[in-house]
């Protein structure tokens, strides 16, 4: 069977998962609007906020703890709330109810600065106040696909000149069963620049191609992305059972629960230029914090 032209009716439990996973990244961290940049280069770091902590209708203060490595020079102030600054940190505080950011809106704060850090990942951990609660984003995750619930926000710095990598986060591979000769890989994938995303490999496979899944009509099919996928400069791209993803087929071992497979991506820029990047992925029965694995995911050039 030709793996890269399949067709048949959908199951419900395919379209159940996909839908809850696209629920699952509804609930966002508090995040930086340009994730990379050169050391020793000015850098405006804007804390995008869009969301008030659980169960809270409003943002009513936020706290950033400034790292080794970056100097401030201005923090913006922002109308109606009181900005102040200490050692190592930079607070705002909305001076009246009126004033907190609805749970439902969306802004940014911004704090100026140098970057005088080594190239690699910089972490800004935040402190979200609510009128209900807190939320501390500072956890700096222990590897490529750890995805901690309350992750710092991530800066990557890069030497003068160099590209920067593209970000991936919550990587999965789904499990797959003895006897079975094809599983997929899912992940985020959010790339500064514009780039795409031509192929990868990986050790347990004897293929890993970027495939698409979509209905026409009532029938899912499936199709392998000859010229791969476009990753738009600063947007995040997500591969999910359902949808893009990457196929790995003619399985040479087993893929268990909990084990770990190394996977290459390979991208290719605007300018033709090609980079790869190696992740350990974790295997599961499903996402990660998602939805509950479903016989009908299973995948034997299927899905």
């Amino acid at each position: 069977m030709n793996p890269s032209n399949i067709s048949r009716r959908a199951p419900r439990a395919i379209l159940a998962a996909a839908s809850l996973l696209a629920c699952n990244g509804a609930f966002a961290h508090v995040t930086l609007a340009e994730g990379s940049a050169a050391t020793g280069s000015d850098y405006v770091a804007a804390f995008r906020v869009g969301h008030a902590c659980k169960e809270a209708k409003a943002t009513t203060g936020l706290t950033v703890r400034v790292p080794a490595g970056f100097s401030v020079q201005k923090a913006e102030p922002r109308e109606g709330w009181t900005l102040a600054s200490s050692s190592g940190e930079i607070s705002w505080k909305a001076n009246a109810p009126q004033n907190a950011l609805p749970g439902d809106e969306k802004a940014q704060f911004i704090v100026r600065g140098k970057l005088e850090a080594k190239p690699g990942p910089l972490w800004f951990k935040v402190l979200q106040t609510c009128d209900v609660g807190s939320a501390d984003w500072a956890q700096v995750p222990a590897g490529d696909t750890a995805r901690p619930e309350f992750p710092a926000a991530r800066l990557m710095v890069l030497a003068p000149g160099s590209a920067a990598p593209v970000e991936v986060s919550d990587a999965w591979v789904r499990r797959a069963v003895p006897g079975q000769s094809g599983t997929g890989a899912f992940m985020k994938l959010k790339s500064p620049a514009a780039t795409r995303l031509v192929g990868a490999s990986t050790p347990v496979a004897g293929v890993a191609e970027v495939h698409e899944m979509k209905m026409e009509g009532d029938t899912m099919k499936m199709r392998a992305l000859g010229q791969g996928l476009d990753l738009p400069a600063g947007q995040t791209v997500a591969l999910t059972p359902g949808g893009f993803h990457l196929m790995l087929m003619d399985l040479k071992q087993p893929v268990a629960a909990g084990a770990t497979v190394p996977i290459t991506l390979r991208f290719m820029d605007a300018k033709g230029v090609a980079s790869e990047q190696t992740l350990q992925v974790p295997v599961a029965v499903s996402a990660p914090g998602g939805a509950a694995g479903d016989s009908a995911g299973e995948h034997q050039h299927k899905h």
